[in-house]
């Protein structure tokens, strides 16, 4: 048995692909987020969480801003992966649109726990943050405005009300997040809101 695991731990560790080891550092970087909160994730403890050295993850993202930039990207991504998947399903009224705008928004939070509301908050925390987050933000407002154009009479939605519900979307699931409101309620509030601003622009 002994010499079974002496054959084991001699034999060498397969090497992490560059993707692998991106995976594997960014499934590390929720976690910490999750249990130690955003202040926490520094790419020094991030490297002494995943057993890594220093060199592995700045290789990956560079800086902090790189890190929190790659998380919301995931976010982003899987976001409009369940937004495409709901479309698909909706019926195409308006409030079958509003629910799905709502329903992915709040779900994606959620399905991410107390953590993204937490990168999300780091990313506002300085002028230079805030645009990679705006950048994220801005092709998802466009992607509602052509989802939601199609039920106004004007051909537009103004850029106040599509930023306005996106604050709200983002309020609604932090606290959802947090217990403060069920899920439900986030949800139908936010549908409320946004069929709201589509009449005002009809």
């Amino acid at each position: 048995m002994s010499s079974d695991r002496n054959a084991e731990s001699a034999r060498p560790r397969r090497r992490l692909t560059r993707e692998e080891r991106r995976r594997q550092l960014l499934d590390v970087a929720w976690r910490l987020v999750r249990e130690e909160g955003t202040e926490a994730l520094t790419l020094g403890r991030l490297a002494e969480a995943a057993g890594v050295t220093k060199p592995v993850v700045y290789d990956q993202f560079e800086t902090r801003r790189g890190l929190l930039a790659a998380l919301f990207r995931e976010f982003d991504a899987r976001q409009t992966a369940l937004m495409d998947a709901a479309l698909q399903a909706s019926e195409p009224t308006l409030a079958g649109v509003a629910t799905v705008i709502a329903s992915s928004y709040v779900d994606c939070v959620l399905s991410q726990g107390r953590e993204i509301p937490g990168v999300i908050a780091a990313l506002a925390s300085s002028p230079e943050l805030e645009t990679i987050k705006r950048e994220f933000e801005g092709p998802f407002l466009q992607k509602c405005m052509g989802l939601l154009v199609p039920f106004t009479t004007s051909d537009t939605i103004a850029p106040a009300a599509l930023w306005a519900m996106l604050g709200a979307a983002e309020a609604l699931s932090h606290a959802a997040a947090t217990a403060e409101i069920t899920a439900v309620e986030a949800q139908d509030e936010l549908v409320a809101i946004i069929v709201a601003l589509v009449a005002r622009s009809a």
